[in-house]
């Protein structure tokens, strides 16, 4: 599924790279290790030219690639070594892009695209999703659709028929996520409307009882009986071992979908009530690892906008494709090379899907605020939730309790010139209209309660 490469011997099975693309792979490495420089220097702020610029130098060996490919008679789906840098090299510039508040721009959506994929996968795998936790991925894929629509539609007219490398990489990716999304939406609306809430509502029972696998015996056995009463009032309103609906007796749409889940959450809920946790002993590095990456990436959807660089994504993605490197058609293997038990395979799925799906939240939440903007937003934001702590339970207000509120707004607006606030070099940074948003709102908030303040 990733495209990241890993020790288990997918590189090997890659063609070689020919002497015309070896120049290309030793540059793209080059910027593959650039960037990582660039990543991991926490003490300045990322300049746009720099980035911006490599970004263009790396197109134009996408340009000259493209072209030795179309020369050597190459199908679309060729790869080898070069295909695997690029890739990373292309999510590396969409985090750097994201985190100089560029999220309207093609190279911001590339990483978005991977993570899409990579939920969308494992939805198709474990077959277990609703029309609503496809929305997101379908809001966010039309999004998309309407950057890269608009920019193929803005070239000049000497560049018409000219297909620009990054919306072809782009564009490939986008097209696969609309397909592979078209197809679950598929399976979900053949399902009739009186089947729905039962389908959603088992849908719920198969996930909570994969949460409740990671609890000792014991604590998941009254929730477990519960959930076995419920999943037998269910399938008692079969007839002749069918759904069919109560209006008009009829055999109702989306049986298989049905029958097959409640078969699932009994087979589960069995697992369940005969072992409880069966993560083995030589699964647990891996079981650890995956719960170790979920805990840090939900403090940091809690903490991200005070504390995180877009880039510091990178390792949680690597790590993540590493991981999913491990399964062979799906499955966890243990040390034997034998698949690991049916319960273990269902909580290690689930808790890889859990972390792909919080890295796509933290990379779909970037606001289009460049680095060097965040500590001034971040003041605003502070200042604009006191603001409105005072006002919704802070009762009459004196000018002396207002001054303190008044200064630091003011101090905060005077770092404006000619009205833009500006990084250290005098550039205007991304996400001048965000932070004015929010300088405007303080601004309002201060003055009803200027207009309700008490003599003292």
């Amino acid at each position: 599924m990733a495209m990241h490469q890993h020790s288990n011997g997918k590189t090997a099975e890659q063609p070689l790279v020919s002497d015309a693309e070896q120049p290309i792979l030793s540059t793209l490495i080059s910027v593959r290790n650039r960037l990582a420089a660039l990543k991991k220097d926490r003490g300045n702020y990322y300049r746009p030219n720099d980035i911006v610029g490599l970004y263009n130098d790396t197109l134009e060996q996408v340009r000259h690639l493209y072209s030795i490919r179309q020369g050597e008679k190459h199908d679309i789906m060729f790869k080898n070594r070069i295909d695997s840098v690029l890739d990373e090299c292309f999510q590396l510039f969409s985090l750097f892009y994201l985190a100089l508040g560029k999220s309207k721009e093609i190279p911001a959506t590339y990483v978005q695209l991977v993570t899409i994929k990579q939920n969308i996968e494992l939805f198709e795998e474990s077959g277990i999703y609703t029309d609503a936790d496809l929305e997101p991925f379908r809001t966010r894929l039309r999004e998309i659709r309407q950057i890269v629509d608009y920019e193929a539609g803005k070239d000049e007219p000497e560049e018409a028929g000219v297909i620009k490398p990054e919306l072809k990489l782009v564009s490939r990716r986008l097209e696969q996520c609309e397909k592979e999304l078209g197809a679950l939406e598929e399976t979900t609306r053949i399902i009739s409307d009186e089947l729905m809430p039962i389908y959603e509502e088992l849908v719920h029972i198969r996930r909570r009882l994969t949460a409740l696998s990671f609890l000792p015996h014991e604590s998941a056995t009254d929730e477990a009986k519960a959930f076995q009463k419920r999943l037998i009032e269910i399938d008692d309103m079969r007839v002749d071992d069918r759904f069919v609906s109560q209006e008009t007796g009829e055999i109702a749409e989306g049986q298989t979908q049905i029958v097959g889940l409640l078969e699932e959450c009994f087979d589960r809920l069995h697992d369940l009530m005969a072992e409880g946790s069966t993560v083995p002993k030589d699964m647990m590095p891996v079981y650890d690892r995956l719960m170790e990456i979920r805990v840090q990436l939900e403090k940091l959807l809690l903490t991200s906008r005070w504390t995180l660089r877009e880039t510091d994504l990178w390792s949680y993605q690597v790590q993540l494709q590493d991981i999913d490197g491990l399964r062979k058609n799906g499955q966890f293997k243990d040390s034997t090379g034998e698949p690991a038990p049916q319960q273990a395979q269902a909580a290690l799925n689930f808790l890889l899907h859990k972390c792909y799906n919080l890295l796509y939240k933290l990379l779909s939440s970037s606001e289009p605020v460049a680095e060097t903007l965040m500590p001034v937003h971040n003041q605003l934001r502070t200042l604009r939730r006191c603001l409105l702590e005072v006002k919704k339970y802070g009762g009459p207000m004196s000018a002396r309790d207002l001054y303190p509120y008044q200064m630091k707004l003011s101090s905060i607006d005077n770092l404006r010139v000619d009205g833009k606030f500006l990084d250290d070099e005098g550039h205007i940074p991304e996400g001048q209209g965000v932070v004015m948003s929010l300088l405007n709102e303080c601004y309002d908030l201060m003055y009803e309660l200027m207009a309700t303040e008490v003599d003292e």
